[in-house]
């Protein structure tokens, strides 16, 4: 694989990684319509692993509370010493300890790790059967064009007044079954989890916000997996390849983040199911012959 080919892999996947249009679906729509070959489902893993590590630098805080929330689950002592020190401790210190032993629950930690299950279970299946099946034009078509509409109709006519905060598990649930759906090309994981997540009430910002947060243990684990197979092949320019695509998706996928939260923050979803119907009709029309 050329060095421009890994390029322009990255770039595509970076930029609609995280915009609700499949970046999956695009990369393999990037092999069928230019001299490029195929780059195979392992280079379409590796892009998105960049993607993963510009959700953690710009989600860094969310991260860091999770973590801190996970220790005080975990250690109990943790907020025990703390109240203690808070009690006898000069207001200097009192001030020191409060900033830097916050108290977090586990919420949202807990909501990303029931809403991953499914995915993994789903992952794994798939993995074992294989994946190459379903990277034809006619399946992403289908997939951009319906799944297109049906998030129109999420935003269009579902309530905004949720946040993060008010999920439950059940809500949880429903948005990882959702994600399941995802590993299908042109269905779009960040689409098919903000539509799950706007059909639940949740406003738009906060459901990309979850969408984005939950890609991370589903694209870590399925990076995960590609490495070692990688590794275990013993060819070393495949692993070379992979993190040039790491690198330079980050890149894009953080441009890509600001970008979309900042949309968000003013407008709807409709420009990007516009795209997605414009796009998932010329790729029927394509697939089966009409032009």
């Amino acid at each position: 694989m050329t060095q421009l080919q890994i390029i322009f892999l990255s770039a595509l996947q970076g930029f609609t990684e995280f915009l609700p249009v499949s970046s999956s679906g695009h990369l393999i729509l990037f092999s069928k319509f230019t001299a490029f070959p195929d780059q195979g489902l392992e280079m379409d893993i590796a892009v998105h692993v960049g993607s993963i590590l510009a959700v953690a630098i710009y989600f860094y805080r969310d991260i860091w509370e999770m973590l801190c929330g996970l220790l005080n689950a975990i250690f109990s002592r943790f907020s025990r010493v703390r109240e203690y020190y808070l009690r006898h401790a000069s207001d200097k210190m009192k001030n020191f300890i409060a900033k830097t032993l916050p108290q977090y629950d586990c919420k949202l930690l807990l909501m990303l790790v029931v809403g991953t299950i499914p995915a993994v279970f789903f992952g794994l299946l798939l993995h074992h059967f294989g994946m190459e099946w379903l990277r034809s034009t006619k399946i992403v078509g289908w997939n951009i064009l319906l799944f297109g509409i049906i998030l129109w109709i999420a935003d269009r006519y579902r309530p905004s007044a949720r946040q993060i905060t008010d999920m439950t598990l059940k809500d949880a649930v429903i948005i990882g079954f959702a994600q399941c759906m995802a590993m299908i090309p042109g269905t779009s994981r960040s689409g098919i989890t903000i539509t799950a997540s706007r059909f639940l009430g949740i406003n738009r910002r906060e459901a990309a916000k979850f969408c984005m947060l939950l890609s991370f243990p589903a694209i870590a684990g399925a990076g995960l997996l590609t490495a070692v197979e990688i590794w275990q092949s013993g060819d070393l320019s495949r692993l070379h390849d992979a993190f040039s695509g790491i690198g330079y998706s980050f890149i894009a996928s953080l441009a890509a983040i600001f970008i979309m939260m900042s949309w968000l923050k003013n407008y709807t979803f409709l420009p990007f199911v516009i795209y997605r119907i414009g796009l998932g009709g010329f790729l029927l029309l394509y697939s089966y012959g009409y032009i």
